[in-house]
């Protein structure tokens, strides 16, 4: 069965046509800067990569070039539309409605479009590559798999907030969590891979331009970091994480801005971005290692709220047997888990330097060989997971 998996952005899709259940992974894809005169469409296949800078104007555009690739007899996997018999949708927020991949239906897609408020970046677009995949991809079966599925497993202490108990049962005003894809893949991983007796406590740590983490006892979330919306938690690119929300009541009643220029600010002018005036984490780093005082507070900072938040989830797993380090970030900056580790041996959590400055693809381990706890380093795959889910629900 080959499977469409397409990730829309509000500026980008990517995409992979992976064969099922094979896992083998035909072709991959990105279209960055939809919306430009010059927006980059980059395709791979086998390794061969092409690359093209053109006008893609809207989602529409993009994905029709993304068909026409896939069609072509150079570049493309598939003869006709129809061999695509299932495209699989990554959706930021399901709220609490979506516990499981579904069949998009016309419920479906307005039950996404009622939570448009609470992931104003993402579901938007998601629900336009949807709509659009259907014209391309007519006779395909449209399949949604949310981000805050895997988190439904929290219980009520970790997901209620204290306030009214009215809000929370009339308006669904709850944690949710995100990124519930990536946490739940690395997670399977991690316990497959250290065995179940090893593995009942576990934290992952997704760090890219979006951070979170989660606390995993025997598989099933019990706590992570993002809530109502993809924005408290962690420091992230441009999003400011767990702030006081006196914050937010000084922003606009002592200097008069809007609640929309507030959500601005707090998620699209904060963060690493808002501490450094870059959003990508290899820039503050080298800016850092170059001596720019900023950039290394901003790199202190973002550790310290890791750290916090293993401490913390330690204490509700009541033991630790790992941490995971997964996404962009956690897989690749050496910098960024060295000092996430740092003042970590109280609860038996010691990092090998050496062992954490080498590059891989593979799952490894760089603990020292006194630490108490494992840390991981597990390259995440979200496609992956959503074509298994697709595939799943249709067999």
């Amino acid at each position: 069965m080959n499977i469409l998996v397409l990730n829309a952005g509000s500026s980008s899709l990517k995409y992979q046509v992976i064969e099922m259940p094979s896992k083998h992974v035909k072709c991959v894809g990105l279209v960055e800067r939809i919306g430009m005169e010059d927006a980059i469409f980059n395709h791979d296949k086998n390794g061969k990569e092409y690359h093209e800078t053109m006008p893609i104007l809207n989602h529409k555009i993009g994905l029709e070039k993304i068909a026409d690739t896939l069609l072509d007899k150079k570049l493309g996997v598939i003869n006709t539309v129809d061999e695509i018999e299932a495209v699989g949708h990554r959706v930021v927020h399901g709220g609490n409605k979506f516990s499981k991949t579904v069949i998009v239906t016309d419920d479906v897609k307005n039950s996404i479009r009622d939570l448009y408020d609470l992931a104003p970046l993402h579901n938007p677009a998601n629900l336009t590559g949807i709509e659009i995949a259907e014209t391309i991809f007519t006779k395909a079966k449209q399949i949604a798999i949310f981000d805050t599925s895997f988190h439904q497993t929290m219980p009520k202490v970790a997901y209620q907030y204290a306030i009214p108990t009215k809000y929370l049962e009339k308006h669904k005003i709850r944690a949710y969590g995100f990124h519930g894809t990536s946490h739940k893949y690395v997670s399977e991983k991690a316990i497959d891979y250290l065995k179940q007796e090893n593995s009942r406590n576990i934290i992952t740590i997704h760090l890219g331009n979006g951070c979170s983490m989660a606390a995993i006892k025997e598989g099933e979330c019990i706590d992570t970091s993002l809530g109502l919306g993809p924005a408290n938690g962690l420091v992230m690119g441009t999003r400011s994480g767990d702030i006081d929300h006196s914050v937010i009541f000084f922003l606009m009643k002592k200097l008069n801005k809007t609640a929309e220029q507030v959500s601005n600010l707090l998620q699209k002018q904060s963060g690493m971005k808002g501490l450094t005036g870059f959003s990508d984490l290899r820039e503050i780093t080298e800016n850092a290692a170059n001596g720019n005082a900023e950039c290394q507070h901003a790199l202190n900072l973002a550790a310290y709220r890791i750290r916090k938040y293993i401490g913390s989830y330690a204490a509700v797993l009541n033991g630790l047997d790992a941490i995971v380090f997964t996404a962009g970030i956690g897989e690749n900056s050496a910098e960024m888990r060295k000092i996430a580790c740092e003042n970590l041996t109280f609860l038996g959590i010691e990092l090998d330097k050496e062992k954490n400055k080498i590059r891989s693809k593979k799952i490894r381990e760089i603990q020292s060989a006194t630490s108490k706890v494992k840390i991981l380093i597990i390259p995440t795959n979200e496609e992956i997971e959503i074509a298994k889910q697709s595939y799943q629900l249709l067999k």
